[in-house]
């Protein structure tokens, strides 16, 4: 028998054996600003026109929903480009993708500000989307692989707090910026804010030490999506990241509409920072972690939506702060779902992690996309009543697959509980 003291470093080390990055590491908080940085540029970049649509309807003369085609088509775009880009990540590695996809997002960014007309502007915005698609999913991928698995939701959790950080500044940087120069020179700031964020995430980003690269194979690539699509639990996780992102879509395309006019009448500025109700989303999906492990996933779910659902019944009030409270509550349950809904994309694919990814990526901004849309055809036709209508519709949605899925649950515990008795 060894001696005590030759047997005790060696269990040590067993223990510690997994060298994945981990919260007390300085790797790990390199990655966690860089990714933030990230997300800040993805958001402001992909959502940058959102805050300005009723500027850009007055100065084309359009209506909402011509002008939402401008945040539709850039989410639509990355919808259709994420598993594309996300193959390409698994041959040239994520930090090569994420790099590359943002440097072309910023170059259409800087020269989305002189489109001539609303057509060029779509067409630039759909550019822009399919370039930013080499993002969310890589990310995602690049965050499985380097981060302990304890620590993958609060992980994921940040980057999405980042996400809810680019969304809110953006908004307020074009809200003002329009308000005193116009919505071109709004657009121009927002492509420059994403310049330095594109510089701070490579300087910051550490290189990746658990890649394998693989190759473009085709077929290979198409397996490995059946397998996905197969899985009865990933397609539930995608059904509910397009349902949450199909009522956030819809409110944030629609509410500067509603609160340009009466009773509110707000200016441009104004209405920008209305969109400083995204920290509470920064706050919530950073605490998705410690929401799970209280709760448990399903639970946490419950309360998301519960929130949302809460946020647009408060917000048909006439009242502007009751309006912000529904901002506030929708918000916080949008983001804090989103967080458990994508990092449990990422625990459940044991393999093909990043065409997982990809597929609720695409489903997400697929929701963006459509909510976008509906959301502005449902203001048109019922005005803010048939916007959130349309939000409770995919609230209940999300509801109903939750429950399904906790049937599922217990039905498979019921199973393994008989199983084991005989």
């Amino acid at each position: 028998m060894p001696p005590a003291s030759t047997k005790a470093p060696a269990t040590a080390a067993g223990a510690d054996s997994d060298d994945r990055l981990a919260p007390s590491s300085p790797g790990y908080r390199r990655m966690s600003f860089a990714l933030f940085a990230a997300g800040v540029a993805t958001f402001a970049l992909l959502y940058s026109t959102q805050a300005l649509l009723p500027a850009v309807s007055a100065d084309f003369g359009v209506s909402a929903s011509a002008a939402s085609w401008t945040v539709s088509a850039a989410t639509g775009a990355l919808a259709l480009f994420v598993l594309p880009l996300s193959a390409l990540s698994e041959r040239y590695g994520r930090r090569t993708v994420m790099t590359a996809s943002l440097v072309v997002a910023v170059v259409i960014g800087l020269l989305v500000p002189f489109a001539p007309s609303l057509e060029w502007l779509v067409a630039l915005r759909a550019v822009q989307g399919a370039a930013l698609a080499g993002l969310p999913a890589s990310a995602m991928a690049f965050l499985a692989e380097e981060v302990r698995p304890k620590a993958l939701v609060a992980a994921i959790g940040l980057f999405v707090a980042g996400n809810s950080i680019g969304g809110m500044s953006g908004r307020i940087v074009t809200g003002w910026v329009a308000q005193l120069w116009g919505w071109r020179a709004a657009l121009a700031a927002v492509g420059i804010m994403a310049v330095v964020c594109a510089l701070v995430f490579r300087a910051m980003l550490p290189k990746a030490r658990h890649f394998t690269p693989g190759s473009l194979n085709p077929r290979a690539l198409a397996k490995t999506v059946r397998g996905h699509l197969a899985d009865p639990l990933l397609l539930r996780l995608y059904a509910i990241g397009a349902l949450f992102m199909t009522v956030f879509g819809a409110v944030y395309t629609v509410i500067g509409y509603r609160l340009v006019e009466a009773p509110f009448s707000l200016p441009q500025g104004i209405v920008g920072s209305i969109f400083l109700v995204y920290l509470v989303g920064t706050v919530s999906s950073a605490a998705a972690g410690g929401l799970v492990a209280r709760l448990g996933r399903r639970g946490a779910l419950y309360l998301a939506v519960t929130t949302t659902a809460a946020g647009l019944l408060l917000s048909l009030a006439q009242s502007l702060p009751a309006v912000l409270l529904g901002l506030v509550l929708i918000t916080a349950g949008f983001f804090a779902g989103h967080a458990v809904a994508s990092s449990s994309v990422s625990h459940t694919a044991k393999t093909g992690r990043a065409q997982a990814s990809a597929l609720y990526q695409s489903a997400y901004y697929l929701g963006s996309s459509a909510g976008g849309t509906l959301g502005a055809v449902a203001f048109h036709s019922g005005g803010w009543a048939g916007t959130v209508v349309l939000g409770l519709l995919a609230v209940l949605g999300v509801v109903s697959i939750t429950l399904y899925g906790t049937r599922v649950a217990r039905a498979e515990h019921r199973l393994v509980l008989a199983s084991a008795r005989h």
